[in-house]
């Protein structure tokens, strides 16, 4: 699924220079930096550049997740078209929420860092309010997470095709 959402993000927004492609891929739950660092590989960004844009681009939406989705929430389940989602949306990020009670930041830190389907920024910051951690915690844990997954996709998408290329 990453891969289709990524080649229609690509194909789509052609018409945006490529590190702008790079930034929103990584602003976009599901896909997040994993798919930001994917799509800059692909379009030939360099390194560098691309670590840069896909770390902003994934925590920018953070803060936001952490300060206002719990009103958010609140305001939607107040409307019956939207109460579903929001209860299915609770309930998806509470089902994988068990490492992070137990362990709190270095759980919080291993969800967001280790690139899995169903993990990262967005779902590591969701499962952080709804759990009520504070933002002095939460906040640092989610930004080693994310420097965590850095490294891990940049092994796979720059570093793995780099060394098959010149062998």
């Amino acid at each position: 699924m990453q891969e289709a959402l990524i080649e229609w993000f690509t194909t789509n927004l052609s018409w945006l220079p490529r590190e702008a492609v790079a930034f929103i891929i990584s602003m976009v739950p599901i896909l997040e930096l994993r798919g930001g660092l994917i799509a800059a590989a692909l379009l030939g960004i360099e390194y560098v550049k691309a670590v840069i844009i896909c770390i902003i681009g994934n925590i920018i939406p953070i803060p936001f997740i952490l300060l206002l989705i719990n009103r958010i929430f609140e305001f939607m389940k107040k409307h019956n078209i939207l109460k579903n989602l929001v209860l299915k949306l609770e309930e998806k990020a509470m089902e994988k929420s068990d490492t992070i009670k137990k362990y709190e930041f270095v759980g919080l830190m291993l969800f967001v860092g280790i690139p899995l389907p169903g993990t990262g920024a967005w779902t590591g910051a969701l499962i952080a309010a709804l759990m009520g951690i504070k933002m002095k915690k939460s906040v640092p844990a989610i930004f080693l997470g994310l420097i965590m997954a850095t490294i891990i996709m940049s092994i796979i998408t720059y570093l793995i095709p780099w060394i098959i290329a010149t062998v």
